[in-house]
């Protein structure tokens, strides 16, 4: 019995400390709340059933309760491991982020001085060959989904820049569209200024605001 209440209390400080991640959204919480709830779990079964090998049976419990607390999550698996190289080969020195997030996605973060200028949702030049470079990734690939999720500066009402995140999405999902990624693998989004990264009351914090994400995944089999 004390072993099931000190690990009751690790699933209370787990979630508290995943619902407390200012960088994380509600998909990679709800997701990591689910893969850490199915953990502790799955080591309360190992522990259980252990027989002469608790350590063991712990660990294996474990790791089978977090496959199924994650439920709908996504794997980092080689495939995602040789995109995620790709795109940094291909994105090198255009100052667009390039990293695994804590739910096993690719995020390819793009500013808006390589993708849109100021109040425009229409795709700048210089994004072309990035994204063209993704599309053949994508096209590699094809049993990974995609969601771009489009942001803004604060600068102006949210009947502006509702509306315009929403259209730089679509416009990043249009490009790859025409050239050959099956537009039933992406999802858009629009967050207006709602998720800034930076000091919107400076010029360089609003750049920074003024961006799309794209996350590219690869649902865990069910």
């Amino acid at each position: 019995m004390k072993k099931i209440i000190v690990t009751l209390s690790a699933v209370a400080l787990a979630v508290s400390g995943l619902s407390g991640c200012a960088n994380m959204n509600e998909t990679q919480r709800d997701t990591g709340m689910g893969a850490a709830i199915g953990a502790v779990a799955g080591g309360l079964i190992g522990a259980a059933t252990a027989g002469g090998n608790k350590g063991k049976s712990a660990a294996t419990g474990a790791a089978i309760g977090a496959a199924l607390g994650a439920g709908g999550g996504y794997l980092w698996s080689q495939n995602m491991q040789k995109q995620r190289a790709e795109m940094e080969q291909a994105t090198a020195g255009t100052g667009i982020g390039i990293s695994q997030t804590t739910d096993n996605q690719l995020k390819v973060d793009i500013p808006a001085d390589v993708s849109f200028d100021v109040g425009r949702h229409a795709i700048k030049p210089n994004m072309r060959p990035v994204l063209d470079r993704l599309a053949s990734t994508l096209n590699q690939h094809p049993v990974t989904t995609v969601t771009i999720i489009g942001h803004t500066d604060s600068t102006g009402s949210d009947a502006v820049n509702d509306p315009l995140s929403i259209n730089r999405a679509a416009a990043t999902r249009d490009y790859l569209v025409q050239r050959g990624v099956s537009a039933q693998r992406i999802a858009v989004d629009g967050r207006g200024s709602r998720q800034p990264v930076a000091d919107n009351s400076t010029a360089s914090g609003r750049a920074m605001n003024r961006r799309v994400e794209i996350f590219i995944a690869e649902p865990a089999q069910r």
